[in-house]
Formats: structure tokens, C-alpha cells, sequence
């Protein structure tokens, strides 16, 4: 076995950050035949503040540390396309999209693995928290959650198919964070210390609002109460986000009863009427008991036939990243695809996914897959 896995060719995408550097660093370990690769992703410095540079050079030093073979692919082009302008388009119909899904669907598992693959690798890795495992009697990867379920990152891959996963590594999922950081210091990498990124990968410290507005004029409309009670005007309701509660309206400007210094929340866009809805503190408005599903993806045929034969199935699911899991079902009816809370929900964004998982081994949770919320 040994000796097979030394003849394993491994590319491993490298962001110039901690995890994917020990992702390397592990593999190496391991006796994989490992090269490092920088995706360089859409990066119009007139628009967005992404440090590629550093962070490339940055993922160069740790190759060199690692001594293996680096190279910098540039995907700007296909990153543009799969991702910016499908982030864009979403917010322009009104939604909320998840950028990071689809650049994993398309990008990291989509262009990288295709690449590599043509090339002779056998495997794509990444610094992803999450655990893979085989069933070996159905045949079939698994992904469940990270050791460390506070930088678990299996949200982010529900659209995987069992081919990207069958033919990615992933092999920091099962270390904590603390650990990483410590493999990383003992070995010398110089990123040890290096603070995680923040928000969505391509924006920096750019706000998505601001981002947004170069490609989307605004649209000004009247803000309303639960109750119709208009309190202001919005800028263009694609700017806003279900559960936002910073929207630059104050509750003290209306007439009523209630307390004038709860916050607002946003609770429903009428985009045809270029209305944003809000709530005076909480209210029923905040929550749904159910939603309906599109795009939906199994992460292998198992769970997709059990579906379609069984019409509804018990899970779990999450809404958020690091939401809590909460218990659901997931319902054919006719054409319409459905999850019902077992709880009543807050903040359901219609653009976000919602992530499916069934339990697992020890309390862990496996994902099976996911949606688009309508």
C-alpha cells in the first residue's frame, strides 16, 4: 500500500493560508508525489481588494519550504464567469446567492480537478474541514464533518458529485484548528500564524453593498412595517438581505406604540413592488415552518434513489454556516420539493442553500446534500 500511495500524484490547491499549507505538508508525509498550486481567482483591483500577490507568494515560500514543484494557475477568465457574474445576476433577481458553493462546485472541484486530472494527477486536495470516508459495502464517499465542528466547512460542499469527492483529498479534517496552527509552527512554515480570510474569497475587505453598486444602480423605495407602516426609503431592495438588521432606518421615526429603539430586521423583499419589509424587534415574520427547494443535489446516488423511492426522508439541515443543525424533512410533492422545520426557523434567506446531513457515527453528522431556497 506504501509503495502504491508513493507513486500518487497529488495537487494541492495552496492559497498562501495555514490550512491548505499543512494540507500539503500532510500529504507530502504521507508519501504522495505532491505539487502546490495557487488558484488565482477574478481579481480586478479597481473593485475588489484581494491580495492574490501576497497570498501567492506566501504559497510559493511554504512550496519552497516543502520542497515540491509550485505553480500559479490563472482561472480569472472562469472565476469571472462561474462565479462573479452568477453572484451578480442573483442579487439583481433579489436573492441572497453563496458564492463559495459554487466556486467549489466549479472552480476548486470543477476546473482545478479537471486540470489536474488531464495532467496525470490522481487526486486534487484542499484545506477544507471536512472527513472523508468510504462505504465500502455500497461503495460510495462519504463526507462527514470535521473534528473541529467550529471551522467544519462540509456546508460550503453540498454540490459535490461522488466524482469530484471520489478524487479529492481533504486531509485536515480530522485536526482542530489549534492543531494545524501547531503542525504548521513546528515544522517552520511560515504562515503558522497567518490569520484566516474573511468573507467572501474575491471581495477582501471590500463590503458586498458597496462591491455590488458598480454593477447594479440603486433603486430607492419605501421601507415598511409587519404592519404597513412606511419608516423610510431603501436604497434598491438587491442590497439587502433577509435577517439584516444595519439597513440605515431607525424604528423611532414612525408612529407607534411599540418601543421606539428595537431594532429592524429585514423579513420579505416585494421586488415587484421595490418594497423591503421589515420587523419592529421580533416578530412571527422572522420565521418560516417551511420552504421550498431548487437545484437540489444528493451527494451520491445512494441518498438520491432512497429519496425518489422513499418521497420523504428524515434529516438534518442547516440554513446558515455554523447554524446549529436543527431537524427537518425533506418532501416530494409533485414537481415542488420541499423542507419542512420541525422547528420554525429565523432569517431564511430565499438565494442560500440549505444543507442536508444524516447522523453519523460518535454525534457526527454526515452530508448528503443540499438546495437552493426559493
Amino acid at each position: 500500500m506504501n509503495q502504491i500511495r508513493k507513486k500518487q500524484l497529488v495537487f494541492v490547491g495552496m492559497s498562501g493560508g495555514v490550512d491548505s499549507s499543512v494540507a500539503a505538508m500532510l500529504l507530502k508525509k504521507r508519501g504522495f508525489n505532491v505539487v502546490g498550486i495557487f488558484i488565482r481567482s477574478w481579481s480586478n483591483t479597481d473593485l475588489v481588494d484581494c491580495p492574490w500577490e501576497k497570498d501567492s507568494e506566501d504559497a510559493r515560500r511554504v512550496a519552497e519550504q516543502l520542497k515540491i514543484p509550485f505553480y500559479v494557475w490563472n482561472f480569472e477568465k472562469e472565476y469571472k464567469k462561474e462565479v462573479v457574474d452568477y453572484m451578480i445576476q442573483t442579487y439583481k433577481q433579489g436573492l441572497t446567492p453563496n458564492p463559495d458553493v459554487f466556486c467549489n462546485k466549479q472552480i476548486k472541484f470543477g476546473l482545478f480537478l479537471k486540470k489536474a486530472k488531464d495532467l496525470g494527477a490522481d487526486f486534487v486536495a484542499t484545506g477544507h474541514y471536512v472527513k472523508k470516508i468510504k462505504n465500502k459495502s455500497l461503495n460510495f464517499e462519504k463526507l462527514i464533518q470535521a473534528k473541529d465542528l467550529s471551522k467544519d466547512q462540509s456546508y460550503f460542499l453540498w454540490m459535490l458529485n461522488q466524482n469530484q469527492i471520489k478524487n479529492a483529498l481533504f486531509p485536515i479534517g480530522n485536526y482542530l484548528k489549534t492543531e494545524v496552527r501547531d503542525l504548521a509552527k513546528k515544522a517552520g512554515l511560515l504562515v503558522f500564524n497567518k490569520k484566516d480570510s474573511q468573507g467572501i474569497c474575491f471581495l477582501g475587505k471590500v463590503k458586498i453593498a458597496d462591491f455590488l453598486k458598480n454593477f447594479i444602480k440603486e433603486k430607492p423605495g419605501d421601507v415598511l412595517t409587519t404592519d404597513g407602516q412606511i419608516i423610510g426609503r431603501h436604497k434598491g431592495i438587491w442590497f439587502y438581505t433577509i435577517g439584516q438588521r444595519h439597513i440605515g432606518v431607525s424604528s423611532s421615526g414612525f408612529n407607534s406604540n411599540k418601543n421606539f429603539n428595537q431594532p429592524l430586521y429585514v423579513v420579505d423583499k416585494d421586488f415587484k413592488k421595490n418594497i423591503l419589509i421589515v420587523s419592529v424587534g421580533e416578530s412571527p415574520a422572522l420565521y418560516k415552518k417551511e420552504i421550498s427547494l431548487e437545484q437540489i443535489n444528493f451527494t451520491s446516488d445512494f441518498y438520491k434513489n432512497k429519496f425518489l423511492s422513499e418521497k420523504n426522508i428524515k434529516v438534518y439541515c442547516r440554513l446558515r454556516y455554523r447554524q446549529p443543525l436543527f431537524s427537518a424533512t425533506l418532501l416530494q410533492q409533485k414537481k415542488r420539493i420541499k423542507l419542512v422545520f420541525d422547528t420554525p426557523q429565523k432569517f431564511v434567506a430565499p438565494g442560500q442553500s440549505a444543507v442536508l446531513y444524516l447522523p453519523y457515527k460518535n454525534n457526527n453528522f454526515e452530508l448528503i446534500g443540499g438546495g437552493i431556497i426559493k
